[in-house]
């Protein structure tokens, strides 16, 4: 059985990605780095949305962000978020080393 803190830290991934928007800024981020201004674009939502859903997935440790100058690009953190986001969307998973 796994522990509190893992059982919670779950809970709360699933909770964050129950969002449409994070959905799909989480998968546009499985594709490579972005930039806020690209996800809104890709998403169709507002850059403002966009910072504040990327706040919260980067608090929960799902996304990083790099600095360049005064932009940031953000990035999924592993492929665990990958394996989850395709089984949950019912595609291929693919078969790779544990992370």
């Amino acid at each position: 059985m796994p522990d509190d803190t893992q059982v919670q830290r779950a809970a709360d991934a699933f909770r964050l990605l129950s969002d449409p928007t994070r959905v799909r800024i989480v998968s546009a981020l499985l594709q490579g780095e972005s930039s806020v201004t690209c996800l809104a674009d890709l998403c169709g939502v507002t850059p403002t949305s966009v910072s504040q859903h990327l706040a919260k997935l980067r608090l929960a440790g799902l996304v990083q962000g790099r600095r360049e100058g005064t932009f940031v690009y953000y990035a999924a953190r592993d492929d665990r978020l990958r394996r989850l986001l395709a089984e949950a969307l019912g595609e291929p998973v693919a078969v790779g080393p544990a992370d």
